[in-house]
């Protein structure tokens, strides 16, 4: 299937960096996802070992990933938000989803009409994550288990994306029932900036380093497949495009820090994020945490101040 958006031209210049977001940053992630997730249903349709599924999903994943941070909009309307990746999972949810149904064997995985019914913990990316890289006892159930996840995440994934022209139009208008003005949208992009440098600090760095004395390794996201750190590296690159397309005034320490991010992710070396329990890579850990923290500094000095923007970083306090 082709996923394909007809993206009219807008000469709106009070809207020139909405119109940005959308055109060159919403639209096109949301795009990718439904194009890859398309891509995974397929090749677990035609072969669900997990050697077959694997490259599918990592595809996949990456595209997620690279859109997750815009949690407003369709995504929010429909509630798909967990059901697309259940994490932080501090309960193991997914785990004892996945076993609930593989004990029953249950016959839901053979209706994918019903499978939206099921928990949400047994949905997505990370109950796949599962299912391709864990050891299952009944192979022919983990086979169709995974079809039902990858055609899931290829259902949901078309919905939000064809809810998303509807939901652009009323960004761009910003006088309607969402958004009353042009300053209500700024704040909204704002807030998924904000909040997915929040995200990429707190969680998917804080959770795995825990404390020096209790370090969390196994609290990493997607360790088991390895993408900790690639999620981290895909983090930090679509949060600088959604915040050098959302403003076009000086971004000159927000793109320094970012680089600065970036570099020492680059550097790390470390695809699970596993060294945290080992004192010299934890600094290194350390070291790139306190570089997000320094990108949410300048985001908020040079987008959300120009704005007249708060960004409202409770995770700030005391630094």
């Amino acid at each position: 299937m082709r996923f394909t958006l007809i993206l009219p031209f807008l000469a709106l210049p009070a809207l020139a960096d909405v119109e940005s977001t959308i055109t060159e940053h919403i639209l096109p992630g949301y795009v990718a996802l439904a194009q890859a997730t398309d891509n995974l249903a397929s090749d677990a349709a035609a072969d669900c070992t997990p050697e077959a599924v694997r490259p599918g999903f990592q595809a996949a994943y990456d595209a997620w990933i690279s859109v997750s941070h815009i949690q407003f909009g369709p995504i929010e309307d429909q509630a798909l938000s967990l059901a697309m990746s259940f994490w932080p999972d501090p309960k193991d949810s997914t785990g004892k989803a996945l076993g609930r149904l593989a004990a029953a064997k249950d016959p839901i995985v053979d209706d994918a009409g019903q499978w939206a019914d099921v928990s949400a913990a047994a949905q997505g990316f990370t109950a796949l994550e599962r299912m391709l890289y864990e050891p299952q006892e009944d192979a022919d159930y983990a086979c169709r288990l995974t079809q039902v996840i990858a055609t899931g995440l290829a259902d949901k994934s078309a919905a939000i994306l064809e809810d998303w022209p509807a939901f652009a139009d009323l960004m761009r208008d910003a006088e309607n029932e969402r958004f009353q003005c042009v300053e209500e949208v700024q704040r909204t992009l704002f807030t998924a900036l904000s909040t997915g440098l929040e995200f990429l600090h707190d969680q998917r760095l804080g959770r795995p380093l825990g404390t020096f004395d209790r370090p969390r390794p196994r609290r990493a996201e997607a360790r088991r497949s390895e993408r900790s750190l690639r999620h981290v590296q895909l983090s930090l690159a679509s949060l600088e495009a959604l915040a050098t397309t959302m403003f076009d005034g000086d971004l000159t320490d927000t793109i320094a820090a970012f680089s600065d991010a970036r570099t020492r992710a680059e550097a790390l070396g470390d695809p699970a994020l596993q060294g945290v329990a080992h004192p010299a890579q934890r600094f290194k850990v350390e070291v790139l945490q306190q570089a997000v923290r320094a990108v949410q500094i300048a985001v908020i000095n040079d987008i959300g101040a120009p704005l007249g923007i708060t960004a409202g970083f409770n995770s700030l306090d005391g630094d």
